[in-house]
């Protein structure tokens, strides 16, 4: 089938071509034939992120415009401004053989004097916008709707998840009561079901795939780990991924930022997204995951709403989410546009449920692996690099310049000799990491289940204990303690910051990380423990005299941190 059997237009037909669309996707399949017939039926159609779902409802909306009329005919909503961007340029790209059509993205973040101005202007036919800054645009009295004939709402389950009801119920009020409308989501959760039977008119639904399921083109993986290893399982899923090109989600926006400075402490090519960013921040972050300069996306859910990235290798879920639904969504980011994809669940043994939970909901089941090692790790880095090596291109008439002469300098060493250099200059720091690497225990889920109904659960453990084990370090690592902690500011990325700026030498490799709220502990390989501590003790953070020594199991750090919190009080003489 093609888009002219479909009854797209010969102008949008040209455009879409021209962008590599040679043959539609099963939703535009599904969805174009019904918005284009006559009839005028709502439409509810659910599918995946990634699916082709503005095409489907961006080509029908742009050839049923009369780009005559002047006036407002159809409004697209959509959740965060970065997808209201999203769809604004993809309609741009699909009128651009569309003569007099114009297309304008409203939305905050933004100036809105300029959109004012636009939108004063008059002839903008088409309104992409984010829910909030519409509804000032209608208070202000610069919108209106009055002749609005088709209302699309997009990704409607992610609208209600931040909370947008009730403004779509007044955007809603606004738009003529025999206008058609279309809702695109990835879910049908009971809310969506309500705002399609209180303003849907007899509404056709459309499916691709099975409702709620997962992203068809996906695999489902999970690795399960003690909490505590948790960033240390992270750290070698990237490194057993040469070509990794993903999006890691955190549940809060703090988590979201540790995990960030961390990664790029340890030396990967990684940036954090969040609410706490600045809109300019947010788009420079994009911008560069976008164009592929980072390879590694740390975000939540809500900021990485609209990064529309056709080829992520892998979806990595740094713990699971409440909602099954925005597993769904998390996962729809890869697998997408034909391409395999990999969504990935790191977990520890009490969120076993919930994986169960998702499996039900997506209709697949996750494959259980055990976390890579150390020689598999560096195996496949090695083989990643002789596939380099293998196709690199070699331009004889430039490298002929220079070669004779690197040749001569490097003639006293054999073949074998100068490849195991090559290969030691590239990955003398992957080896030196891994030489003491600690191990990460595999749980065995029968024996875990069988412990839990004789023993005590974690959650039981005497506090104490509990302590206890937060002052014990990993193996093959050591435990420090410093007198600063959440109360104080402190977080993981000042720790990472107050090492690399004063202590000289080689950089320090940090395990796991425990802030507490007057003091810290943090684990170093045992090599590096003493120049830590020497670092530390004597230095200033925001004003406040630090003292760190080696961690010792059986002392009560809380009361300790307390004491040495206290100024010494004055003796008058």
């Amino acid at each position: 089938m093609s888009f002219e059997d479909l009854g797209v237009r010969a102008d949008l037909r040209k455009a879409v071509e021209e962008m590599g669309f040679e043959n539609p996707m099963p939703i535009q399949e599904k969805v174009i034939p019904v918005l284009l017939g006559e009839g005028g039926r709502d439409v509810v159609a659910l599918a995946q992120t990634g699916t082709g779902k503005t095409a489907a409802f961006g080509l029908p909306v742009i050839q049923r415009t009369d780009t005559a009329m002047r006036g407002t005919q159809a409004l697209v909503i959509a959740p965060t401004r970065e997808l209201c961007l999203q769809i604004a340029g993809d309609l741009a790209d699909f009128s651009k053989y569309t003569d007099n059509l114009s297309v304008l993205p409203v939305y905050g973040g933004s100036s809105i004097e300029s959109q004012i101005r636009a939108l004063r202007k008059g002839g903008v036919q088409i309104i992409v916008a984010t829910p909030g800054r519409l509804i000032d645009l209608i208070n202000r009295g610069v919108v209106n709707l009055s002749d609005v004939r088709t209302v699309v709402l997009d990704e409607a389950d992610e609208m209600l998840n931040m909370g947008f009801i009730d403004d779509i119920n007044q955007i809603l009020d606004h738009v003529p009561a025999d206008r058609r409308m279309l809702m695109f989501s990835a879910t049908m959760p009971p809310e969506v079901a309500k705002i399609a039977k209180r303003f849907m008119n007899n509404p056709e639904e459309v499916v691709v795939g099975t409702r709620n399921e997962g992203a068809e083109n996906v695999r489902h993986i999970y690795y399960m780990v003690n909490a505590r290893d948790k960033y240390l399982a992270l750290k070698r899923i990237v490194d057993n991924t040469p070509d990794i090109y993903a999006i890691i989600f955190c549940r809060t926006r703090r988590d979201t930022q540790e995990i960030a400075d961390k990664l790029i402490s340890d030396g990967y090519n990684a940036e954090a997204l969040h609410g706490d960013l600045s809109q300019q921040q947010r788009d420079t972050v994009m911008k560069k995951f976008r164009d592929r300069v980072t390879r590694i996306l740390v975000a939540t859910d809500v900021a990485a709403r609209g990064l529309d990235v056709d080829s992520l290798t892998h979806v990595i879920n740094y713990g699971l989410p409440d909602d099954t639904a925005v597993y769904t969504h998390r996962s729809g980011r890869t697998g997408r546009a034909g391409k395999t994809g990999v969504s990935v669940a790191i977990i520890h043994s009490r969120e076993k449920g919930k994986l169960r939970d998702i499996e039900r909901i997506i209709g697949k089941k996750f494959e259980r692996m055990e976390v890579p090692t150390p020689e598999h790790i560096i195996e496949k880095q090695l083989y990643n690099l002789a596939d380099r090596l293998e196709r690199v291109e070699v331009d004889d008439e430039q490298i002929d310049k220079y070669f004779h002469g690197v040749s001569r300098k490097l003639s006293w060493l054999s073949n074998d000799d100068l490849l195991k250099r090559v290969l030691s200059l590239e990955f003398n720091r992957l080896l030196e990491y891994y030489k003491d690497a600690p191990k990460i225990d595999f749980i065995d889920e029968k024996s875990d289940r069988k412990g839990r109904k004789g023993e005590k659960s974690d959650r039981t453990k005497p506090k104490n204990d509990k302590e206890k084990d937060r002052r014990t370090a990993d193996r093959g690592m050591a435990r420090i303690y410093v007198n600063v902690g959440k109360a104080d500011g402190f977080f993981a990325g000042n720790l990472i910051e107050l090492l690399n700026r004063n202590i000289p030498g080689n950089r320090v490799d940090v395990g796991r990380i425990d802030l507490l709220p007057t003091y810290s502990l943090f684990d170093v390989r045992k090599a590096d423990a003493s120049r830590v501590v020497n670092t530390l003790r004597g230095s200033e953070f925001m004003g406040k005299h630090l003292f760190s020594e080696i961690a010792n199991t059986e002392k009560d750090y809380a009361r300790a941190s307390e004491r040495k919190s206290k100024k010494p009080k004055k003796t008058i003489r």
